[in-house]
This record gives structure tokens, C-alpha cells and sequence, in this order.
């Protein structure tokens, strides 16, 4: 197992080392916690190969930007009631005085990107210093191993929330991942008329109906052409032309999946003879996290399932492979600090 004190680093696209690691004492405004569990998405694969878009990663660097942990100490001007709380934690390091900061839309900073675990350093790592601002507390008995999981969840909330989805409405998801089970729950709770699952494969299909889904189909079947909103989470190159096909005229579309370079594109005219409203989202600002929070602490979200693998840091490389190799079989893979 890793030491007590220990955190990755990669030093370069391929190139990765775990080390002791000195917990940075917080400044003011900061905070710092300790680590309990610390989740991988394909954004992390893509930070170990070297494929990251250029000025969204920031080498060396410790990854890890869904995270769980516990406030251990906070430097000045942060009130010291947080220090013992249990909390998760947003990524994006925005200005805090642009436009697109003082409307909200704090992932749309023009200050230029700075995030936890891409450009400062992240959560694989016993502890992590941060923001104090960039924190939300949890319920005291919140299960932090779940909790790791809301950072995914709270971008799927930013979807619901725009989605707009009232009871009664026919809501479809297009994607099987774990944003698309987020969004399911996120749907669910809003007590649709029917919830369809779109996937390529049967292999969430009893976690999709586990989750509330009321039919399930794989693209390659006959789907309909009646719901009211659909949300793709899928981010493959026809999956969002997939998920137009599924709307009545007037239906609404929300794209959170982001494709290679030459995915099928919407057809305009599609777009306007049918009057489709289609919002996109790009990371989750503050009101989607906290509302993540709200439903997590409602009981309304239940992240467990989806996690399949839980590792100590010392198994990055593992945990990696894990991540990329396709196996149905492998969902949510955690790294314990």
C-alpha cells in the first residue's frame, strides 16, 4: 500500500512516479484537506499520453480532479467551522471578477483555464491545498467513497439544469458511462412519464432500469421520435445526431459529450423546421455543484454501483490501463490516498 504520505506525479506524458508527499499549509483564503478517495476519468488518461489539447495541462503534475476528503486545517480569512467538515471540491480556479464569473459561469472564465488536477496541482495525493471558496460541504454521515463520484455528477446536474425536464415529460439519455447513469438519477427525480436509456450495448441496461429507466434500446434497434428533452453524455461521433432524432418538433437537446474533430455535425435545417432548443454545457459551475450536493444529501443519488475497482496510489499505471481498455466490465476506478 501507499504511505501515508504519498502522491503521483507525472513528470511527462508516459512518465510517472509516486513520491512522499509535504502537505502545502494552506495561505489565506485556502484550505486543506486530506484525501480520502480520489476517482479517474478518461481526462486523466489523456494527461498520462500526452494527449491533452495544448494549455489544458501543465507538466509535472500531481492529476486527480474528482475527489472526497476531510477540511484538516484553513489559512486565513476562512472560517474555522469548515475544519473537520467533509467535503468535495470544484476544479476550475476562476478570476472571481470577469463577466462570465460575476454571471455564473464561472467554467467560462476568461481569465484563461486553471484546474485542479490539469494545471494546479490535484487530488492524487494525501492531502490538497485549495480555495477555501472552491469547497462544499457535505453531510457529516456522507459516505465519502461516494461523494468522490460528484464531480462527474455535478457536470450531468449543469445538463438537468438546463434540460429543464418537468413531471410528466418523456426524457431520454443517450450515453451508459458514468455521466450518463448521473444523468438517469438526475431525470428520475423529476418524476418523468418515461425514461429511455440509448446505449451501444446491454450492458447497463439492469443498472439503467436499477437506476429508474422505464425502457432501454442500443442504437443500433428502432428508437422513437417523441421526447421532450434528451440528454447525450456519450461524446461519440454520431451521438448527438442520435439524440436529435429522438425529439418531437419544439423538443430539447442538451450536448455535454465532447467528440474527436469530424463528428456528424446537427443539420441545421433539422434545427429550425423542428424549432429544437439545443444547450450545450462545458464543466459545472457553482449552482450545478451545489445542486449536486442538495440531491446526494436528499438521497437521490446513489454513486456506489458504478465504482468496480478501488486502488492504492502506488497503482496509478494499473489504474490507467484499467480506464482505457474497454472492458465492460471495469466502471468508476478509485485511487485511495
Amino acid at each position: 500500500m501507499s504511505s501515508p504520505g504519498s502522491r503521483v506525479v507525472v513528470e511527462a506524458p508516459g512518465v510517472h512516479r509516486v513520491e512522499e508527499h509535504t502537505p502545502r499549509q494552506p495561505g489565506p483564503g485556502e484550505a486543506l484537506a486530506a484525501v480520502h478517495a480520489v476517482g479517474i476519468c478518461g481526462s486523466d488518461r489523456e494527461v498520462y499520453q500526452g494527449n491533452r489539447p495544448e494549455g489544458y495541462v501543465r507538466y509535472p503534475l500531481t492529476p486527480g480532479h474528482e475527489w472526497a476528503g476531510t477540511v484538516r486545517a484553513v489559512g486565513a480569512g476562512v472560517p474555522v467551522t469548515l475544519v473537520g467538515r467533509k467535503v468535495v471540491g470544484e476544479g476550475f480556479r476562476n478570476c472571481q471578477v470577469c463577466d462570465r464569473c460575476h454571471a455564473g459561469e464561472t467554467t467560462l472564465c476568461t481569465d484563461g483555464y486553471e484546474e485542479t488536477g490539469f494545471t494546479q496541482p490535484g487530488a492524487m495525493a494525501a492531502t490538497l491545498t485549495l480555495p477555501a471558496r472552491l469547497l462544499h460541504v457535505l453531510a457529516d454521515d456522507a459516505d465519502l467513497t461516494a461523494a468522490a463520484l460528484l464531480e462527474p455528477a455535478a457536470c450531468v446536474a449543469a445538463a438537468a439544469l438546463k434540460a429543464g425536464a418537468r413531471p410528466g415529460e418523456r426524457v431520454a439519455v443517450v450515453g451508459t458511462g458514468t455521466l450518463g447513469m448521473f444523468a438517469v438519477q438526475f431525470l428520475k427525480a423529476v418524476s418523468p412519464g418515461e425514461l429511455l436509456v440509448v446505449g451501444t450495448g446491454r450492458d447497463r441496461e439492469a443498472l439503467s432500469r436499477g437506476y429508474g429507466a422505464t425502457d432501454f434500446r442500443t442504437r443500433d434497434q428502432e428508437l422513437p421520435g417523441d421526447f421532450d428533452v434528451v440528454v447525450e453524455t456519450a461524446g461519440s461521433a454520431s451521438a448527438a445526431r442520435t439524440a436529435a432524432s429522438l425529439l418531437r418538433r419544439g423538443g430539447r437537446l442538451v450536448l455535454t459529450g465532447i467528440p474527436a474533430p469530424g463528428a456528424d455535425g446537427l443539420d441545421p435545417t433539422d434545427l429550425v423546421v423542428r424549432q429544437l432548443e439545443v444547450h450545450t454545457v462545458f464543466g459545472a459551475p457553482p449552482d450545478a455543484w451545489a445542486h449536486t450536493v442538495r440531491v446526494f444529501g436528499a438521497g437521490l443519488l446513489d454513486p456506489l454501483p458504478l465504482v468496480t475497482h478501488e486502488l492504492p496510489l502506488t497503482e496509478f499505471s494499473r489504474a490507467i490501463e484499467l480506464v482505457g481498455a474497454g472492458d465492460p466490465k471495469v466502471g468508476k476506478v478509485l485511487l485511495r490516498p
